[in-house]
């Protein structure tokens, strides 16, 4: 049961406040604690050079509580009245490290991004990638926009289905965060894993329009049994014959949720995470969740 796990939100300065006001109101959605999370080294951490004063570990640890002092403020407002039960907590060592114990028994992670240089753009930090890889609870990646507040995002959530038991976790996500917000609900399973333009497959005599209906069928009965448990979330089917993460891509920049699987179609046990889930955390704007 998840009814009183935490939401987990990894705090680290001015770039994690969009993240922890996301995460505010997924507290608020689920009825959860919400828990923010800070670390700095410690003297005589592992890695710590010789010789550094304690008064540099005085001075990181008093950041540290204004860092967190600053997150709880802002997820007290983002909570818009509603009660939540928020826990302080400040580790010390690797923030992955912390963040994946807390995984263990939360009900998501939630961690900020912030991509505007090109190397940012180019590879999310190590932190991000070890978490979202890693984790044992579902990870929300919360892009920091620059002219938007993350909360004011609209649309209907989206989540990618691919047929197999691996997008499972993320179509019960997808249904639970769409009732919690009252909007629709968008199910693409895009049942190509290759440029089928490029390789000269259309007009081949190829039997588009049956494949379009078995896929259909396909994706009908990935979702049939939510969609039972969630009357009232309004569910738009769509198939597409496409790579998975052209059209996720696309139906992202309206939607204000992306939920996809960790891993695709054919990945092998030990890829922890497949190639779109991994290309879409480069690309999308609107939050993302990763289901394992």
């Amino acid at each position: 049961m998840t009814a009183h796990k935490p939401i987990v939100v990894g705090v680290d300065g001015q770039s994690a406040l969009q993240a922890v006001t996301w995460a505010a109101r997924e507290a608020v959605y689920h009825d959860a604690p919400l828990v923010l999370v800070t670390v700095t080294s410690a003297f005589g951490d592992p890695g710590v050079p010789a010789g550094i004063p304690a008064r540099f570990f005085d001075d990181k640890e008093l950041d540290a509580r204004k860092r967190l002092a600053k997150a709880e403020e802002f997820a007290r407002a983002a909570a818009d009245g509603h009660d939540i039960d928020i826990e302080i907590a400040r580790g010390t060592g690797s923030p992955a490290h912390e963040l994946l114990e807390r995984s263990k028994t939360a009900r998501m992670v939630v961690i900020g991004s912030n991509r505007y240089g090109p190397v940012e753009r180019a590879l999310l930090g190590s932190v991000s990638t070890a978490v979202v890889t890693h984790a044992q609870c579902p990870v929300a990646v919360v892009r920091e926009l620059p002219h938007t507040e993350v909360t004011e995002i609209v649309g209907p959530v989206v989540v990618g289905v691919d047929g197999t038991a691996n997008s499972e976790p993320a179509i019960s996500v997808a249904f639970e965060e769409a009732a919690q917000r009252h909007v629709g609900l968008v199910a693409v399973h895009a049942w190509s894993d290759i440029d089928l333009d490029l390789a000269g497959w259309r007009g081949s005599g190829f039997e588009w329009e049956k494949q379009h209906t078995r896929e259909m069928a396909l994706l009908a009965e990935s979702l049939a049994g939510r969609a039972e448990d969630y009357p009232d979330v309004k569910v738009q089917p769509v198939a597409v014959i496409d790579r998975p993460v052209h059209n996720l891509r696309a139906q992202a920049e309206r939607a204000q949720l992306l939920i996809v699987g960790s891993r695709g179609r054919g990945g092998f046990a030990s890829m922890l995470l497949g190639s779109t889930s991994r290309a879409l955390l480069h690309s999308v704007t609107c939050p993302l969740i990763v289901a394992r």
